[in-house]
Formats: structure tokens, C-alpha cells, sequence
């Protein structure tokens, strides 16, 4: 046996004992002739004594070990003498008196020490992935990540729900985003592509009778990244048949809630608020609303009518809105021009015109470069309209009304986290609901699904599919935590004429439908039952669950911002001979 037990394991009651361990190299100190080392393992560390005196030639293989030398060994399990104990560990009374050791496997210098690693450039981790992975913030991040997935499979369990694995070599079909394709050798000039989600693969199970299905899901999407994406990633997928909307939020907001009691130890307010989509965007600026604090926009259009501030006056007239912010300024925070510069300039990168702000002092008086456009009265009001106290801050933009909110809403974040102490440990979690259907693409010049093609429309708007198809709002809902959206799902689409009449609002004709999504069709017109489902995130939950910075950071083998991974080299050429058994050839340069 390589080991009796694990480096994390001894403690004092297990004095006298003869154990085996194996594991790291993870320190070496040399006290005099005493050679101490800290053997690491997935568990922890125990602390080894090599002593000349009781074992010379262990003692002087024992002066080779360097870190990340692979051994094992075995020897007696003694307290530790009085004063060096560590109580920062589970094996901190104790240490282990070598009698045997063998060194398993030698290790070069490594890039970065094991035991620290957070200073070392995320690229040199990447590349040595495969030892930034022995750090014990990732090991622990990982194993906080596999006991999600165990609650959530437990709790799914639990509801008779059941886990069946779709296929990763599928259809290409359009949901979204772009497919990554894989050439067939057995039927050239033909693609497989990998799977965006499940989607219809859930669809189907539930045409065919299994009722409440669930996966841990690999999806693939060929999309730019950005900081919290990656072109691959997991999701906890579920499905139900015979479900409306409250059912699956039922079944979400318990699997949720048992995750932050057995995993965090905190309980959660149920039910998860909801939130209308129209007001989500109206109130805080945003689909994903952070409520972890306050300061909700507001609409102050009606007192900027006629105003003697032309560019806001005459922004009413062409039917743009003003909007409002109240920012409550931190004590000890006393912003200057130069502050409002910069935030004047970051809302220009996002595309704003300009950023309009007044300053509230005591007495009611006011710090502003457009005070003077406003007469007293209209000022006062304004205040008034949006509560402003003393040492508040009234930021305003006028555009067109979704856009005036999103840009005041971006801002909101912005001032949030740059200068509220917002608690790491602080969750909130809501649901946004009743999302248009579809969406206008300027670069398309046609309506395309907000979510997926497959979502419903709510019952009461199927007659406007067609006659005003920006009205028809979909049997949608979105599950936010901390500003984020950790899931999202719908009730699908059971019935083949309504399917088809949103595939003819998105201007699919129907041979293309065919083509793309015969089989689907062909499936609801066999009984298919009301279906619906969510899909939630699996590496941003445990990301914000964690208080981490990047989804990296949960994942065991990432790819960076630009696809690629750092320690496989991937992508990669492949030899000729694969691209002429695949009749492809290389492109590029």
C-alpha cells in the first residue's frame, strides 16, 4: 500500500501508530540535522520529521527532496513538541517520524511556488494548468463545484426526475449563436455541429413520455468571448412535462435554496421575487437587476417639459425621456470635476451623448454646470420627484426610453461597485419575467427570438404574430443572482401550427423550417404534451457563489479570451493526411 491514510487525516488520537503516507513534496526546512517536510496531498498536509540519529540513511536520501518531489513513506505518528504546534490545520498537533521513504518521481523547479501562485500572471498558470490545479484555492474551488452538482442531483433525485445524456454530434441548427462544426469522413462534405444546449433533444424526451428529465450539459458555442464566457461550458438542463411557469420556478427556487443551505450554511427567503421585464428595465436599468442595493432610476420627463435647458427640452420634444438617478455619495466621498470627467467618459464609451448631474447640498442648495438653466421652482420639484437629500447626487441622460435606462442603469452598476462596500457574502436573487418575444436586429432587418425559436408565446398574444409581432411577449423567465443571470428558460412551443407561425414571424419559410427542423415538427404533431424547462449555469453559479472574479477561476482546464488553451496549444494544424481522409483543405495563411 502506498498509504494508510490521507495528509489530512492524523490527529492526536492516533499517537504511536505506524502509518504509510504518500503525496508532495509542499516545504522543506532544515533545522540543523532535523530535515522537516510538509507532505501535501488533496486533504491537507502532515508535517515529516528525518532525524540522523534514528534513521541516517532515510535522513540522507531525505536531503535530496526538493519541492514537488512525488514520495511515500512511513513512520510513527508523535505529538509535535510544545510550542510548535499549528492549530491553522487539522494535523497541526502531530508529526510523522520518517523510518522508510521512497521517492516516487523527481520534479524540476516549478514556474511558481504552490503554496502562494495569486501573484503569478494568469498566463503562466494557464500553461502550467496542470499545477496551478495542486493550489489549494483551486482544489477547494473544484470540490465546492462537484458538491453543487451532488446537491443539485440529489435534490433532482428527490423529485422523481430523471438523468438521461444527449448527443454532442447533432443538426446545425440556428439558435443563436454560431455552431463549431465537425466534418463527417464517413458522409463527405457533410457537418456534424456540437450543441448550443439540449434544446431539442429535452424537447423530444418530454414528446416521449419521461416527463422530468435533467443533465449536467456540455454546450458549445463559437462566439466572441468576453471575461465570463467561454466556448464551452455547463449547465444544470431540466425539463418538465405538464408544467407552467410556477412549477419549474418552484423546483428551481428549492434545488437553490437546498445548494446555499448545505454548501453556504444560508438560508433563502422563498419565493424568489419576480420581476417584470418591462419593469426590471424601467427601475434598475437592466434584464439582470442587481437589488444587493438600492437606488432605483426614475423617470423625470414630465419635469423637463418646456424647460429653458434646451438640450433636455428639446430631447422631449422628440420623444426621448429623461432619466433620473440618485446616487446617496459615501461619507468622506466628496466627488470633483474630475470625477464626474470620468464618469461622464466611461458612459461615453457605452454610447451616451453626455451625462447630466446635479450635486444636492444643505440648505437645498445646488452644485451643477446646468443649474442655471433650471428657475428655482423646477429645480425644488425635481429634487422633490426623486427624493434627493443632502450630499445625494442626481445623475440624468436623455435618450429613447429603453436606451436613456440601460446607460443609467450601467452607471448604477458602475457607481456600486466602485464605491459601495457591497457585502461578498450578501445574495440576492429574483426572477425576471414576461420578455418580448422577439426582438428587432438592425442587422438582420428582421425580428429574431429574445430567447430561442422554441418559447412560447403567452396564449393571450398568438393572435398578434403576425400582425404586431414586437407586442407578443413569451412564456419566459430569467433567474438572477447578485446582477447575473445564472438560468434561463421558457415553456416551449407544444404545438406544431403555433411553431410554425413563429418560425413565419422570424421569416423562415417553411422549407427552410422543414430542412432545419423537420424532425421537430414531425415530433409535435404526435401528441406532444406542455413542456417546459430551464437551463442554469453551472460556472457562474459556483463563480458567484464562490465571490470569485472570472469563471477561470471554476474551471478546471480554461480556455482564455481568445479560445485558446495555454497548455495543449489548442488549436492546432492537423496533418495533411486527416484533412484529405475529411476532403477538407487548410485555409488561411
Amino acid at each position: 500500500m502506498f498509504r494508510t491514510h490521507t495528509c489530512g487525516l492524523l490527529n492526536a488520537s492516533m499517537i504511536g501508530k505506524e502509518v504509510s503516507l504518500a503525496g508532495w513534496v509542499h516545504a522543506r526546512r532544515d533545522h540543523g540535522n532535523l530535515i522537516f517536510i510538509d507532505l501535501r496531498d488533496r486533504w491537507g498536509l502532515t508535517q515529516l520529521v528525518f532525524n540522523p540519529e534514528t534513521n541516517p540513511s532515510v535522513h540522507d536520501k531525505a536531503e535530496k527532496l526538493r519541492s514537488e518531489f512525488v514520495i511515500s513513506i512511513k513512520g510513527k505518528v508523535r505529538h509535535r513538541p510544545a510550542g510548535t504546534e499549528n492549530p491553522k490545520i487539522v494535523t497541526g498537533e502531530v508529526e510523522v517520524v520518517a523510518e522508510e521513504l521512497e521517492i516516487l518521481n523527481e520534479s524540476p523547479t516549478p514556474p511558481f511556488e504552490i503554496a502562494g501562485g495569486s501573484d503569478v500572471s494568469e498566463e503562466i498558470r494557464l500553461k502550467y494548468r496542470f499545477l496551478d490545479l495542486r493550489r489549494q484555492e483551486l482544489q477547494e474551488s473544484l470540490k465546492f463545484r462537484y458538491d453543487v452538482t451532488r446537491v443539485a442531483r440529489d435534490y433532482l433525485h428527490s423529485l422523481d426526475f430523471i438523468e438521461v445524456e444527449t448527443p454532442y454530434l447533432t443538426k446545425s441548427t440556428p439558435e443563436g449563436a454560431r455552431d463549431f462544426l465537425v466534418p463527417s469522413r464517413l458522409s463527405p462534405g457533410t457537418f456534424y455541429a456540437l450543441p448550443q444546449s439540449p434544446q431539442l433533444f429535452k424537447q423530444l424526451l418530454m414528446v416521449a413520455g419521461y416527463d422530468r428529465y435533467f443533465q449536467l450539459a456540455r454546450c458549445f458555442r463559437d462566439e466572441d468571448l468576453r471575461a465570463d464566457r467561454q466556448p464551452e461550458h455547463t449547465q444544470i438542463d431540466m425539463e418538465m412535462s405538464f408544467a407552467a411557469e410556477e412549477d419549474i420556478m418552484k423546483v428551481v427556487e428549492g434545488m437553490t435554496a437546498s445548494i446555499f443551505e448545505k454548501l453556504l450554511k444560508k438560508k433563502i427567503p422563498l419565493p424568489f421575487r419576480r420581476i417584470p421585464y418591462e419593469q426590471a428595465i424601467a427601475h434598475y436599468g437592466s434584464d439582470k437587476p442587481d437589488l444587493r442595493f438600492d437606488m432605483l432610476l426614475e423617470d423625470v420627463t414630465d419635469e423637463h417639459r418646456g424647460i429653458g435647458f434646451k438640450i433636455f427640452a428639446e430631447a422631449v420634444e422628440r420623444g426621448a425621456r429623461i432619466k433620473a438617478l440618485v446616487f446617496p455619495t459615501p461619507e468622506g466621498k466628496d466627488f470633483s470635476r474630475k470625477d464626474f470627467d470620468e464618469l461622464t467618459r466611461y458612459l461615453g464609451e457605452l454610447g451616451a451623448l453626455g451625462l447630466v448631474w446635479i450635486k444636492v447640498k444643505r440648505g437645498g442648495e445646488v452644485e451643477s454646470p446646468v443649474a442655471k438653466f433650471y428657475e428655482p421652482e423646477r429645480l425644488s420639484n425635481l429634487i422633490k420627484r426623486v427624493d434627493a437629500r443632502a450630499g445625494n447626487i442626481i445623475f440624468m441622460i436623455a435618450d429613447e426610453n429603453i436606451r436613456a435606462s440601460t446607460l443609467l442603469g450601467a452607471l448604477r452598476v458602475h457607481l456600486a461597485q466602485s464605491f459601495l462596500a457591497i457585502p461578498k457574502d450578501r445574495f440576492e436573487l429574483c426572477w425576471v419575467t414576461d420578455f418580448p418575444l422577439f426582438e428587432w436586429s438592425e442587422e438582420e432587418k428582421r425580428y429574431v427570438a429574445c430567447h430561442h425559436p422554441f418559447t412560447s408565446p403567452r396564449e393571450v398574444d398568438l393572435s398578434m404574430l403576425e400582425s404586431a409581432p414586437e407586442k407578443t411577449k413569451a412564456r419566459a423567465y430569467d433567474l438572477i443572482l447578485n446582477g447575473a443571470e445564472i438560468g434561463g428558460g421558457s415553456i416551449r412551443i407544444h404545438r406544431k401550427d403555433v411553431q410554425e407561425k413563429v418560425f413565419k414571424a422570424l421569416q423562415l419559410s417553411s422549407k427552410d423550417a422543414e430542412e432545419k427542423f423537420g424532425f421537430l415538427l414531425k415530433a409535435l404533431s404526435f401528441g406532444a404534451p406542455p413542456h417546459g424547462g430551464i437551463a442554469l449555469g453551472l460556472d457562474r453559479l459556483v463563480t458567484l457563489l464562490l465571490g470569485k472574479d472570472s469563471i477561470r477561476e471554476v474551471i478546471a482546464f480554461p480556455k482564455t479570451q481568445k479560445g485558446t488553451c495555454l497548455m495543449t496549444e489548442a488549436p492546432s494544424h492537423v496533418s495533411p493526411k486527416q484533412l484529405k481522409e475529411l476532403h477538407l483543405k487548410a485555409g488561411g495563411a
